[in-house]
């Protein structure tokens, strides 16, 4: 029985909003103050110098005193006693000062303000007295408070009631920066909504509602929707997302999100791997494997997060989207290791491994993802085990087709603080994908370089002349640790952020 029908984004969302004054005059319930490490001891960053007059020189005593020396990650409250109109203030470390007062990493303040939102749960509103003196670091502050501040409380029914953060102020008067934290409000209300369905349990997402929720808020963003059925799928000849799809007594979708503007002059498309339970099909996964693969639809969400953002940011591209959804289970009518699979581009796959199923649907998507003329293709996925072997629970694996829209990919990630690497596609890899019947097998049995070898297969179904890039994000799309920074425990909302910055890019007139 299903415990309720997911909404379209979490019940307590912190909201934001930008604030000119200056840190010792405005009136809130708490006041984070950034911490510099100095050889002196901790010190006021920019933006919270009013603290050290305010408690007549005695912060920095009173700092040490606690233990705090301002270190990233640190936090501690303190009282004023009346010193100043807020209540309490949330020291927050920065480590070291930069050089220059505007030179503050945009990294280290979102992850500031996050670990800062996140101390603050119960608070009705606390104001940010981060360093903000560009637009860009107002909106790094915005973005780390709202996506640290998020909580996802939707089946709790007892334990720790207090909500999260309610209303986040930015202390900042930089140009152009009421805009820059509106633009935070967007993109964490995308990143709110990936990691919500990421944690929905899979109960609650099969195939079809995650495509109903799709369609419902890419309606409302002003996107073009289509979604493929499974009777429409089996039609089409998509017998990658069909195959993987079939042992489900949910059936798949495809679902294309599509936005365009009249000023664009470049086509980017995504491709988002949604297998929304994984078990592994018959080739099943140990059960330790299988009790976080609710979170195998990552990659779908982040391509429907970042088709939100970009509509409603009104960024100068044509941007498509497809969701290849389906759910991997065994049953009597599952695909059987062995089977051979002919795709949406019509080449064949023999399945050695029905545990390797999100490359499957991935192929149907990209292939289709051709017929819109794009400039580019990006496919996003929790594909391999390997990524997590090869980089850790962190950093997302980077190929392409070449070199150059590989480290392009990886600067705009780093960017936005999601760690990112560039890997090679070796072409000695290719003959262990070879097989005796069929065009390309699924897997190399050898497992040797796998997330490698998975990106070649992806890459035999890219359309001629298309520049293409593959993200593996098996491990950063789920923190199955405790939260740190502005990441939760759970779902992340990983690279939907990237997708965003990149399609910004591609903006006419703009420097790649």
């Amino acid at each position: 029985m299903q415990t309720g029908e997911p909404r379209l984004a979490s019940a307590n969302v912190t909201t934001v909003r930008l604030n000119a004054a200056e840190a010792g005059a405005v009136e809130t319930d708490a006041l984070v103050a950034g911490i510099h490490t100095t050889p002196d001891g901790p010190r006021p960053a920019p933006g919270a110098d009013a603290l050290a007059s305010a408690f007549s020189g005695g912060l920095a005593a009173t700092l040490e005193a606690l233990g705090f020396a301002g270190a990233p990650g640190e936090v501690v409250k303190i009282p004023t006693f009346g010193a100043l109109p807020a209540p309490l203030v949330v020291a927050v470390g920065l480590g070291d000062a930069p050089e220059r007062p505007d030179g503050h990493d945009l990294e280290v303040l979102r992850r500031a303000a996050g670990v800062a939102a996140r101390a603050l749960r119960g608070t009705a509103r606390a104001a940010f007295a981060l360093p903000a003196a560009t637009s860009a670091q107002a909106e790094a502050v915005a973005v780390g408070a709202l996506l640290g501040a998020y909580d996802f409380a939707r089946y709790r029914t007892g334990g720790d009631s207090r909500s999260p953060l309610a209303e986040a102020e930015v202390l900042s008067d930089a140009p152009g920066a009421e805009e820059a934290v509106a633009r935070a409000a967007t993109l964490a209300e995308a990143v709110t909504l990936v990691r919500d369905l990421v944690n929905t349990p899979p109960s609650d997402l099969p195939p079809a509602r995650f495509a109903e929720i799709a369609e419902e808020a890419g309606t409302k963003a002003g996107l073009s929707v289509e979604v493929l059925d499974e009777a429409a799928l089996r039609e089409g000849g998509y017998g990658g997302i069909t195959g993987v799809g079939q042992g489900s007594a949910n059936p798949p979708r495809l679902v294309r999100l599509a936005y365009s503007h009249p000023e664009a002059a470049a086509t980017i498309a995504f491709v988002g791997k949604g297998i929304t339970f994984d078990s592994g099909g018959l080739s099943l996964k140990p059960s330790a494997s299988m009790a976080w693969m609710k979170s195998d639809m990552g990659g779908a969400g982040a391509v429907f997060g970042a088709l939100l953002a970009i509509a409603r940011l009104g960024v100068r591209v044509n941007a498509v989207g497809y969701l290849c959804l389906a759910e991997n289970m065994p049953s009597g009518t599952a695909q059987r290791p062995s089977d051979v699979l002919t795709t949406y581009s019509g080449k064949t796959v023999e399945v050695l491994d029905t545990d390797a199923e999100g490359r499957l649907v991935l192929v149907d998507g990209i292939a289709r993802a051709g017929e819109d003329d794009p400039d580019l293709i990006v496919d996003v996925a929790t594909l391999t085990g390997g990524q997590i072997v090869a980089l850790g629970w962190r950093t997302c694996g980077v190929m392409a087709s070449d070199d150059e829209l590989r480290e392009e990919l990886v600067e705009v990630a780093v960017g936005q603080g999601e760690a990112a690497w560039g890997m090679p596609l070796p072409e000695d890899l290719r003959k262990g994908l070879d097989s005796p019947i069929a065009d390309i097998a699924n897997i190399n049995p050898e497992r040797s370089g796998s997330m490698l070898a998975a990106g070649i297969f992806l890459r035999e179904f890219v359309p001629e002349g298309v520049r293409w890039a593959h993200v593996d994000i098996a491990g950063p799309a789920f923190n199955k640790e405790g939260p740190h920074g502005y990441i939760p425990k759970g779902g992340t909302g990983m690279l939907t952020r990237t997708l965003v910055a990149l399609a910004e890019r591609y903006q006419p007139d703009q420097e790649a």
